[in-house]
């Protein structure tokens, strides 16, 4: 065989740059150049600086969840297109994009678990599906997640990940805030935990509704927290505004959240919780507890 013939041979079989495996990490804060799994052991969190990286949705499953416990509930539910919006794309088409994109059918993973041992329910946003956007799918699925809680009396997790309401779906969406709302009273009414998680970014709608209601609201360092953008905050009121104002840390100083937990700490300490605001109940009383 020709060398040319061989040659030809080991271009076909060698992936696309775009499809190459990589097996470095860049971090987008300190720049620093890491193996992948040096990062991985660290649950996306860059060794140098502390970083928090976005993570996906099953990612995050697997870091909060003990391992085999997660069972999905709802995964068949798909968001419709009852106004036939079309904006630069017909929201169908961004759809069907962020569907091949992450392989689920809307920006929500929601099911039972275990943390630590402590039965829950959990719901995770994932920021790849329509920037995490919330829409009629969305809402209903917290809903259930939320009357499995009830019905199961366990806590309830929110892990937020999101860019706020779906444009796309106009009042539909806008009505999901009230609805997730006034399902988290009846949460509060059975005496049943609610811890909510804001990561990087929390914004608009979500961070206007559910994702403020938490028992407890704790944040990943660094993460992105607020209602609008900071461009139009300034626009609006016309005075400048203070460095930071939206990260977990002003935050934090503040007293709009409760606490900044590391990812490394984030699955105990919510556990923790659970437990120490009455994740058990027995003969339908509340007990708070704290875990040994």
């Amino acid at each position: 065989m020709r060398f040319g013939e061989i040659l030809s041979k080991i271009r076909k079989v060698q992936p696309a740059p775009s499809e190459a495996p990589s097996h470095w990490v860049k971090c987008p804060q300190c720049q620093s150049i890491m193996y992948y799994k040096e990062v991985e052991n660290q649950c996306n969190v860059c060794p140098k600086c502390g970083f928090h990286m976005r993570i996906s949705s099953t990612q995050r499953i697997n870091q909060l969840c003990d391992e085999g416990t997660f069972v999905e509930y709802d995964a068949n539910l798909a968001p419709v297109d009852p106004l036939k919006f079309v904006d630069k794309k017909s929201y169908k088409k961004r759809i069907e994009e962020s569907e091949a994109k992450t392989k689920r059918t809307s920006a929500i993973v929601s099911g039972s678990c275990k943390i630590e041992g402590v039965n829950a329910q959990i719901v995770v946003f994932d920021f790849s599906f329509m920037g995490g956007s919330l829409g009629s799918v969305e809402g209903e699925k917290i809903v259930r997640a939320i009357n499995r809680a009830i019905a199961n009396k366990e806590g309830l997790v929110i892990v937020s990940a999101s860019g706020g309401a779906r444009m796309q779906e106009s009042t539909f969406s806008l009505l999901q805030m009230s609805k997730t709302s006034a399902a988290l009273t009846k949460l509060s009414y059975a005496k049943l935990p609610y811890i909510s998680v804001l990561t990087d970014p929390t914004m608009g709608g979500v961070s206007a509704s559910f994702a403020w209601l938490g028992d407890i609201i704790m944040a990943e360092p660094g993460a992105l927290i607020g209602f609008a953008g900071q461009r139009v905050i300034k626009q609006t009121i016309g005075a400048d505004l203070p460095e930071g104002f939206q990260r977990a840390e002003f935050l934090l100083e503040h007293g709009l959240i409760d606490m900044i937990v590391t990812r490394t700490k984030m699955k105990k300490t919510i556990a923790d919780m659970l437990v120490y605001l009455g994740e058990h109940c027995k003969k339908g009383e509340f007990e708070l507890k704290l875990k040994q």
